[in-house]
């Protein structure tokens, strides 16, 4: 897809220690998550493929272990004037739980293209929403607008030393459980989630395969990866709306780190996706958004190679989804 080559980055700003670091600082709060074997999924293509289910957090989504240790970082006098954040609903949801459970003032900026089930689960935590613009890039500039009129330190939600280092707590916990793994399988957008874990992953064993999996309209990681520059792409409806969002001009982490430690990445369609949410919900009992269900459906229609690994993990990232919606998804598969 791209040649990996020499980036010429400057050394790792994040290391394995700390992330080491961040499991120490969020463990009071985010609570392990069980790695499920999947012996339908295993049975089938003749692999030990693992579910790794991040959906099971307070907050519904991995992205409360990021949260959680950036908020931890701050100083007293930061907490008491607040935070704000830019989501694509997922990260918008874990900053305002975590902000709720300290005691801390919290405005949520998200765009148009956030669902109204994620929408509704922001407010109920008592963050002050704001909804701007089309895509995650307007949300980001009313975001920073808000830091300078009112005081708040801003939480992003991926290109930030302490989010990706909260992330990477996945890739110790799978280790701890599965020291044999041999890849790892997970949504890529903004790319915290797969610098952290790749960053964990390549330390321990760079044999270990990681693969970055994204939506096919409006993936600006896989984008900007071929471009071999962080570049704006326009967004489109999806069942991983997750997975939206730019990367940001001035990318300064999870570009290099994603171009350093992802094998490869994969464009996903839609029905493949929908296969997944519903395969999920068939095989496993469990209800997640498309987001959570990518790798799922990329395996049942074959866009991945497995080649000779044989233990695989795939990251279910999160659960809030509308039941409406996830019904019309699933209906042609079950």
């Amino acid at each position: 897809m791209y040649n990996k080559g020499s980036d010429n980055q400057k050394a790792n700003p994040i290391t394995v220690q700390d992330i080491w670091k961040a499991h120490q600082s969020i463990r009071p709060v985010v609570k392990k998550t069980p790695l499920i074997y999947s012996k339908s999924l295993s049975t089938q293509y003749g692999a030990n493929i693992y579910l790794k289910y991040e959906h099971l957090h307070e907050s519904g989504a991995f992205k409360m272990r990021g949260a959680v240790n950036a908020i931890n970082q701050l100083s007293e006098k930061e907490k008491q004037k607040g935070v704000t954040t830019f989501s694509t609903g997922n990260h918008g949801l874990a900053v305002a739980l975590a902000a709720k459970k300290l005691g801390i003032p919290s405005c949520i900026c998200v765009s148009k293209n956030v669902p109204n089930a994620k929408l509704a689960r922001i407010k109920e935590l008592g963050a002050t929403l704001e909804v701007y613009g089309e895509g995650q890039d307007d949300a980001e500039k009313r975001c920073y607008a808000l830091q300078k009129e009112q005081g708040f330190t801003v939480i992003p939600p991926f290109d930030d030393p302490n989010i990706i280092a909260g992330q990477g707590t996945i890739a110790l916990e799978i280790l701890e459980e599965l020291p044999t793994v041999d890849c790892v399988i997970a949504g890529l957008s903004g790319g915290g989630l797969l610098s952290g874990i790749g960053l964990v992953m390549k330390h321990t064993n760079p044999d270990i395969c990681i693969y970055g999996i994204s939506i096919e309209k409006g993936a600006a990681m896989h984008e900007s990866l071929k471009a071999k520059k962080p570049i704006t792409v326009s967004e489109s409806p999806t069942l991983a709306d997750s997975l939206l969002g730019g990367i940001g001009a001035n990318n300064t982490y999870t570009f290099p780190m994603v171009k350093r430690y992802a094998d490869k990445s994969f464009l996903i369609p839609e029905t493949s996706i929908a296969k997944g949410m519903a395969y999920l919900y068939q095989e496993h009992g469990i209800i997640v958004e498309g987001a959570a269900a990518i790798g799922v459906g990329a395996l049942l229609d074959k866009h991945l190679p497995l080649n000779e690994q044989s233990n695989v993990v795939l990251i279910v990232s999160g659960c809030n989804v509308d039941l409406e919606d996830h019904s019309q998804a699933i209906m042609n598969y079950i």
